[in-house]
């Protein structure tokens, strides 16, 4: 076999489908998020606006969270110096626990080194704790809920995307002695839609099966203190295990779940995910617990997030732009062409200084390729006007269709 062949016949049909992703070198400005600098590939500079980050609302820039981060790596060096077994569990991994405990109301909770590694690692463990679990996974779940259903071994049902009956069928099915367990999103952050969680908690009730949310895209951006939709909705006590990041509304880096202390002491026990990576360096775990006690009373950047995130889903929809608008945050506008979806990405970024990234296929379906823009609270009026300026002419002038879309 000639490997380097076979490189490059992987790598030519990406560039031939227009879905192969390119990274741009972006330099973040301190004290001027969601402005950055970024690097040509000639090498030449220019200042960018960042449209599409996942720091969601600038905590990534927030001075309490980078003096906490200062404090840490002046007071202990740079690392962590192994796995929290070894020598890798310190007073600030310790602090972050009991925060993100109290932020949802858990009686413990475990920090990982990102929501994937979370995921992936709980998910696959849990059925070494429960002999016979059955995991009902929704259709849409994010690939780290995938790939930890994927790996646990145990039996695995896939029920249509937020489609209850049809997980209520696939209970009803199963046996009704069998340990089971109900995993989903509060919001999905492709389409930004809502997961429906007093009717998942009910199902979940009525054939005994334990709760597995991630919230991901929720935690600091909803509830009164920040704990997702599960905390705005009043449900976070029926949810069993909760599943969120340090590393977008937080700003920082890391996951997490919370849980009852059982629970959380036997993930802590039996998953090679979290027993044999070393943790978090000290500084990123004082800059989170900073950022999440911050933001457990800072309902103005919560505010602000959303009012414009309205402002500019009614922008793009009185130019006629095809949004996906289910009320979150989120603001996806479907292209349903991977090539037509990279261009545009790229003239907003050399034509108007305007950075955001393509999302195609297998991030989502095939035909349903999209720009996803995501407000925070400081993006300027200036900078939305000059998005919709630039967004009105690059779909003319890639003669893209002007008709809604429907939620």
């Amino acid at each position: 076999m000639t490997y380097t062949a076979a490189l490059d016949t992987a790598l030519n049909r990406l560039h031939e489908e227009g879905r192969y992703r390119t990274f741009i070198d972006i330099e973040r400005r301190k004290d001027h998020f969601p402005n950055a600098v970024w690097t040509r590939p000639d090498g030449t500079k220019r200042d960018i606006v960042v449209w599409c980050g996942n720091d969601y609302l600038g905590m990534g820039q927030q001075p309490t969270v980078l003096n906490a981060m200062h404090e840490a790596i002046d007071a202990t060096g740079a690392g962590s110096g192994g796995t929290r077994n070894i020598s890798g569990t310190t007073v600030y991994h310790k602090r972050l626990e009991a925060s993100i405990a109290d932020l949802h109301g858990k009686e413990a909770a475990l920090v990982f080194t990102s929501a994937y590694i979370a995921n992936d690692a709980t998910l696959s463990t849990l059925p070494k704790l429960f002999p016979g679990l059955i995991i009902y996974s929704d259709a849409l779940n994010h690939a780290s809920m995938i790939e930890g259903v994927r790996r646990n071994g145990g039996a695995k049902r896939i029920f249509r995307h937020n489609d209850v009956a049809h997980l209520r069928e696939l209970m009803a099915a199963d046996d009704p002695a069998a340990p089971k367990l109900i995993a989903f999103e509060s919001i999905y952050s492709m389409d930004g839609d809502f997961g429906p969680i007093k009717d998942i908690c009910d199902a979940a009730d009525e054939f005994g099966a334990l709760t597995y949310i991630d919230e991901v895209h929720a935690v600091g951006m909803y509830g009164p203190r920040g704990a997702g939709v599960a905390e705005r909705d009043g449900l976070m006590h029926r949810i069993d295990i909760i599943n969120g990041t340090l590393a977008k509304a937080y700003g920082v880096m890391g996951g997490y779940i919370a849980a009852s202390a059982k629970m959380c002491d036997a993930i802590r026990s039996y998953a090679p995910g979290f027993i044999f990576t070393t943790s978090l360096p000290p500084a990123i775990a004082a800059g989170a617990t900073a950022s999440v006690e911050f933001l457990k009373t800072a309902q103005h950047l919560r505010d602000k997030q959303q009012e414009n995130a309205r402002i500019l889903k009614m922008r793009l929809r009185g130019l006629g732009l095809p949004i996906i608008d289910h009320g979150s945050h989120i603001v996806p506008v479907h292209v349903g062409d991977p090539i037509h979806c990279k261009a545009i990405s790229d003239m907003l970024l050399d034509r108007h200084g305007i950075y955001v990234q393509p999302i195609n296929f297998p991030t989502v379906p095939r035909g349903t390729e999209r720009l996803r823009f995501t407000p925070s609270p400081v993006h300027k009026p200036t900078m939305i006007d000059d998005l919709v300026s630039a967004m009105d002419g690059l779909w003319a002038h890639c003669a893209l269709n002007r008709a809604e879309i429907s939620a």
